[in-house]
């Protein structure tokens, strides 16, 4: 397909939100341009803005500076020209397969006599003919997402977004969704001139798009573009279909820092707060567990997905979590054992606990927290209070993930209780751990 004209322009697009005197960086500086006949990608960590851009971009929210411009014209309001697809499949479940097609067009003003045999028509594109009067509780998840991908075609968008639309599928049904998507879109049987993914998926964008753009979060940015010329359909066990994995997957990990940049700023400090990735003990170790059973404690880190079969934006989390403890270093695309993630990988229960009690005591976020019980009366605060202050560094969700994060974390190090009926979190101790020298 040609790249010759330009459908969506993003001229140093920020979105920013406030909280008191406190300001936060959803989006910083994006430039962005979609040409007709692209598939393009967005692709990066959880908090990095994908879905943020992708709410600008289609009119549902507006920047707070910057040009969204549609065919060279600012956009005002919701963007005509395109369609949203959800990662939730956001059925109408009192409706059938047709009604809820249907609606979309009925929402435009399209009369009866023409919407009906046009959504007939997409239900039989995307494979579910004969299923028009079934209700969305009667489908399978590939086939209720299937509905949600044929009501954004019905009204004929130029633009086709996608908001990480495989991900609350099972692994077969999204691999068969994927497949579909692509033979409508490359043998020109939806009427779309451009397809811009929200994804965290690896894989999965080097599989569909045409130009994945890399973000990072802290603030939300475009750090680098890659285009992908190999022709469809792609062969995921090519030789360049992994070299291109590889490539992606080390633009996404960097490069392990010095550790005044690793570890950001506590709350209230200057910096940034750095934010810890939402991973479980058992699953960290776990991945420690593997990585010590590899040749010289090394691995690449996009076969560890396909090897533990774990998804990617997950391997990922879990290797900055090893990173951000201290117990592996990333370097072109590498993870490396460090001598202590090693120990922990090997240790008993009770000594890892105690190596994680140590290492986690150096997060700038968990310092903060440990300090605010400290000084509190009876050691203890309730939850609400310490949301609220995690409120001034981050959004609300954010925010609620990081206190998650941290409640789990803490507990799991015997530093933190927590009382669940009570919703108070507890210090469990002050005294120091003993392997002071890690």
């Amino acid at each position: 397909m040609g790249t010759s004209n330009a459908l969506l322009k993003l001229r140093h697009v920020h979105q920013i939100y406030t909280s008191g005197s406190r300001r936060f960086v959803a989006v910083q500086d994006v430039n962005l341009t979609v040409y007709e006949g692209e598939f393009v990608a967005l692709l990066g960590p959880s908090g990095c803005g994908k879905s943020t851009l992708l709410r600008i971009i289609t009119g549902l929210q507006k920047p707070s500076e910057g040009k969204v411009l549609y065919r060279d014209q600012p956009l005002q309001g919701v963007n005509p020209y395109a369609s949203i697809v959800f990662q939730t499949f956001a059925l109408f479940p009192w409706l059938t397969v047709l009604e809820n097609v249907e609606l979309a067009l009925k929402a435009r003003g399209v009369p009866a006599n023409i919407r009906t045999p046009r959504a007939l028509d997409l239900i039989d594109r995307v494979g579910l003919d004969g299923f028009e009067s079934a209700y969305p509780r009667e489908l399978s998840g590939g086939m209720r997402q299937k509905v949600g991908f044929a009501r954004a075609m019905a009204v004929e968008p130029e633009l086709l977004c996608l908001d990480e639309p495989f991900s609350a599928l099972d692994v077969l049904s999204a691999e068969s969704l994927r497949n579909e998507l692509m033979e409508l879109w490359t043998t020109g049987k939806i009427p779309t001139k451009a397809i811009l993914m929200v994804s965290h998926n690896i894989e999965e964008t080097v599989f569909m798009a045409d130009r994945i753009v890399v973000m990072d979060k802290e603030p939300g940015r475009i750090l680098s573009e890659l285009s992908i010329t190999l022709p469809h359909p792609r062969q995921r066990k090519s030789e360049e279909f992994q070299m291109l994995v590889d490539q992606v997957y080390s633009m996404l990990a960097g490069q392990t820092q010095p550790e005044s940049v690793e570890l950001g700023s506590a709350p209230g400090e200057p910096g940034v707060t750095r934010s810890l990735p939402k991973v479980t003990i058992t699953d960290l170790a776990g991945f420690l567990e593997n990585l010590a059973e590899m040749p010289q404690n090394r691995a690449d880190i996009y076969r560890l997905s396909e090897e533990l079969n774990v998804d990617s934006g997950h391997i990922l989390s879990l290797t900055e979590a090893a990173e951000l403890l201290g117990f592996a270093t990333i370097a072109k695309g590498d993870i490396t054992l460090t001598p202590l993630g090693e120990t922990f990988a090997e240790a008993s229960i009770l000594a890892r606990k105690e190596i994680f009690a140590t290492r986690i005591r150096r997060l700038p976020l968990v310092r903060w927290l440990l300090t605010m019980l400290s000084s509190s009366e009876k050691r203890s605060l309730p939850v609400g209070v310490i949301l609220t202050a995690l409120q001034l560094e981050f959004h609300r969700e954010e925010a609620e993930r990081q206190l998650e994060t941290l409640i789990n974390w803490g507990r799991y190090a015997e530093l933190l209780s927590y009382n669940d009926d009570q919703e108070v979190l507890y210090l469990e101790t002050l005294s120091q751990p003993t392997l002071h020298s890690l």
